[in-house]
């Protein structure tokens, strides 16, 4: 499983949305003198999203400490998922649409159905974004942080 700490922002109708805790990734040496700065290059179209919208299953309440938690592998098969599929199917489309005979028709013909292609990707991922079987092995779930005392009731 893959965890980070995330602190809980706002209730509300069920959901909570938390903000993680810790910079994620790398060494930890990013900014140091000698460090690669590898992680750099996630901030290269915008900073990274650092609050998530969440089920709360728990009865949370804003301030509480939390870990998010990621089954193993789910990032790997969402990326093969969208870029394979993509890819997968573009290649598909041009194949199919490149048969025509003559070569100005096979190339208007190729391009046409990578779109297409490109499109049935877009129309699939979109499907099974919204299915609750999919999404269920790639779902990131909330766990309270036994580390934060917060949240305890003295008796």
């Amino acid at each position: 499983m893959i965890e980070a700490p995330a602190e809980v922002l706002r209730v509300e109708a069920g959901r909570a949305w938390v903000r993680l805790s810790e910079k994620q990734g790398g060494c930890g040496r990013c900014d140091e003198p000698g460090g690669c700065r590898s992680m750099r290059i996630t901030d290269t179209f915008g900073s990274p999203n650092q609050v998530f919208t969440l089920d709360d299953t728990l009865g949370l309440h804003p301030g509480e400490r939390v870990r998010i938690t990621i089954p193993d592998g789910a990032p790997l098969r969402a990326a093969l998922l969208s870029y394979g599929l993509a890819v997968v199917l573009m290649i598909i489309g041009a194949a199919v649409g490149g048969l025509f005979p003559e070569t100005a028709r096979a190339d208007l013909g190729a391009g046409l159905g990578m779109l297409c292609g490109l499109g049935l990707a877009v129309f699939i991922n979109r499907l099974l974004a919204r299915s609750r079987n999919w999404r269920g092995g790639l779902r990131m779930t909330l766990s309270r942080d036994l580390t934060d005392c917060s949240h305890a009731h003295l008796s």
